[in-house]
């Protein structure tokens, strides 16, 4: 056995996208522990709410994080109707549930092109991302009560000719991610948790699912999903970055 040395990593450093800062316990050419720092990018977000009214603060909520953005405007929506006791009507609670789908297919997208990207797969990065601004273009947002806009029909008929647009091409963007012996290569066997660690860990999303822990926040029936809930969480076995893929190609498709 080698002996262990401490490698200082980051915060700042070329190949990292945002700031962290590591330390890297190696053993000759193997790093056997990485004990990670965070917090560099604190932006006061919980004393700029005092400064703004309920309504101002949506904007906040949205951009405590661009991945899932609509997703934590509706959290804060919510939350809000809950304390006051606001009634949303119940055909914006059924807009609200089809703009968190689109949302998360747009997520989805974001994920597979940044796993593209880790695994040096440039081209299929830029694939991912391409599909994803033509989720973006639907997105609208929510407000407390309600959502900004009604969809009508020339809307919807729009809608669903952009999916529409883009279903073949994700399609081969998962055959990609699935089939391609290279790209299985870098993601089978990767990362693996088991169930039991996933549990322990609290994981969440798609990433317990492909540990198969059969966890969907859908089905506790927030807003137009108690309505929507009959349905079981996909999930896969495998445990490792490969399962983490199936499990995100098969909710959109």
């Amino acid at each position: 056995m080698g002996k262990a040395t401490v490698i200082p990593f980051g915060p700042q450093h070329p190949v990292l996208p945002e700031p962290l800062h590591l330390d890297l316990v190696v053993e000759d050419e193997h790093v056997i522990e990485a004990i990670p720092q965070i917090g560099f990018v604190h932006r006061g977000l919980e004393k700029l709410v005092e400064t703004r009214d309920i309504y101002q603060f949506i904007y906040v909520a949205e951009r405590i994080c661009g991945i899932c953005s609509f997703g934590h405007s509706l959290g804060y929506a919510e939350t809000v109707e809950s304390l006051m006791g606001v009634e949303v009507p119940r055909r914006a609670q059924y807009l609200r549930v089809i703009l968190h789908e689109l949302s998360r297919v747009h997520s989805h997208l974001l994920w597979l092109g940044l796993a593209a990207d880790a695994f040096g797969f440039e081209s299929l990065f830029m694939h991912c991302w391409r599909l994803r601004e033509r989720v973006l273009d639907i997105l609208s947002y929510v407000q407390i009560g309600g959502v900004v806009r009604d969809i009508d029909a020339d809307t919807l008929r729009w809608i669903c000719d952009k999916l529409d647009s883009i279903e073949g091409e994700y399609k081969e963007i998962c055959a990609t991610f699935l089939k391609d012996s290279s790209v299985r290569s870098r993601l089978d066997g990767v990362g693996y948790l088991s169930q039991q660690q996933a549990s322990e860990l609290c994981m969440v999303g798609p990433f317990a699912r492909a540990s198969n822990v059969p966890y969907d926040c859908r089905v506790l029936g927030h807003g137009a999903y108690g309505e929507l809930s009959d349905f079981t969480p996909i999930t896969s076995t495998g445990g490792d970055c490969l399962a983490r893929v199936e499990v995100r190609c098969a909710e959109v498709n």
